[in-house]
């Protein structure tokens, strides 16, 4: 039997439909007076892509239109880049379901492919400069639209990093001043994680990294370091610590501008914003 490539849609769990359910009642908590004028004669509406980009965000459209008893069929597939103007999508269905879905349903794919382009352009600099890291997203998304906006992370190529606070535990500095020290926070946190949670620790010199290390951080970032400051802590960590397991991140200022001054074989991923 031949194997087939799974669609990042089969990542969804079914609940996103509620989420789009409850989107579509905050849009129309009541009456739906344009949809009285316009009525249920049977009409088509285009979806258009009016600057370069990344199509990401299909699943969340189709559903919008889904629960309106409306149909969607694509010209475009989720993660082609286009020109534009671009017919990238034409919707079917009653005049009045169409009109109701309309701003919701543009709302999430213009935000997600948003997303995926900016992620995208990332990617393409990490291929053209030769760096063999990660690039990743981080958990500055907005309050309920995280599905969305992480979903249009992995469109666009690059690693959605932690999920949620239950995903991975990752120590600030602000949990590490609460213990005393970066290995109390880690053994405290390692005795609720367990062995199956990697614990992330926020480093912000040397000597920081040097202690998360030895206290068994699986993942040690280098805050707001840049430049050569961080190809040298960096290359110095990974020398002096061979013989431990742990991968080195950057974070802090990362931008699409910036992105490629952080390129280092010592460095394992980049720890970047797209919104």
């Amino acid at each position: 039997m031949e194997s087939t490539q799974s669609s990042f849609e089969h990542l969804l769990s079914p609940n996103f439909q509620d989420t789009i359910k409850a989107w579509l009642k905050e849009d129309i908590p009541s009456f739906d007076y344009g949809g009285y004028v316009v009525g249920d004669d049977v009409k088509s509406a285009s979806l258009l892509g009016k600057t370069p980009g990344v199509l990401a965000g299909v699943p969340f459209f189709n559903e919008v239109f889904r629960q309106l008893n409306c149909r969607v069929d694509w010209f475009l597939k989720e993660g082609e880049f286009f020109q534009p103007v671009k017919e990238i999508a034409r919707v079917h269905g009653a005049a009045r379901n169409i009109l109701l879905g309309e701003r919701t349903a543009l709302n999430i794919i213009a935000r997600c492919s948003g997303i995926a382009t900016k992620a995208k352009k990332c990617k393409d600099l990490k291929i053209e400069h030769g760096y063999h890291g990660i690039i990743a997203g981080t958990r500055k998304t907005t309050p309920g639209f995280r599905l969305v906006e992480k979903y249009g992370m992995l469109i666009g190529g690059v690693d959605t990093h932690r999920i949620d606070l239950s995903t991975m535990i990752m120590l600030k500095d602000n949990h590490i001043w609460s213990q005393g020290s970066i290995t109390q926070a880690v053994n405290r946190a390692r005795a609720v994680g367990g062995f199956s949670l990697k614990i992330e620790v926020e480093c912000r010199t040397e000597a920081e990294a040097d202690e998360a290390i030895l206290a068994g951080a699986d993942v040690v970032m280098l805050d707001n370091m840049h430049g050569d400051k961080l190809k040298n802590v960096a290359k110095s960590l990974k020398s002096r610590w061979s013989n431990y397991k742990f991968l080195l991140e950057s974070s802090g200022g990362i931008t699409e501008d910036n992105i490629v001054e952080y390129f280092s074989p010592e460095v394992n991923s980049k720890f970047s914003p797209w919104l």
